[in-house]
């Protein structure tokens, strides 16, 4: 059964940076593109970024430039790199398997105060 392990998150003041991890169990990862999503209080869900399995990436506009995306075949881990965060970064960060789209973590909270 995939599984998806989400950590990293905290309280950071505006301007800092976080890196979030996600890891996947299961032997399918090297194959499959990977996405973080996050959840701000009181929207919807959003994609934020993409990569594929060759390491394409892909990134929302409102993170371009200030998040990175990447990836770990050897660990079976996906990281967000966030930096210069702001307040509206505010969210609950998930992982997700764009081919499985019905498999979520618990999600990790990234908090950032002005």
């Amino acid at each position: 059964q995939v599984q998806l392990v989400e950590s990293g998150g905290g309280l950071v003041q505006a301007g800092e940076s976080l890196r979030l991890s996600c890891v996947a169990s299961g032997s399918f990862f090297s194959d499959n593109a990977m996405a973080w999503y996050r959840q701000a209080p009181g929207k919807q869900r959003e994609v934020v970024a993409t990569i594929g399995s060759g390491g394409r990436t892909g990134y929302a506009d409102s993170v371009k430039g200030r998040y990175t995306i990447s990836r770990e075949n050897a660990k079976n881990t996906v990281y967000l790199q966030m930096n210069s965060l702001k307040p509206e970064d505010t969210a609950v960060y998930y992982c997700n398997i764009p081919s499985r789209p019905n498999i979520w973590g618990k999600g990790t909270l990234v908090t950032v105060s002005s």
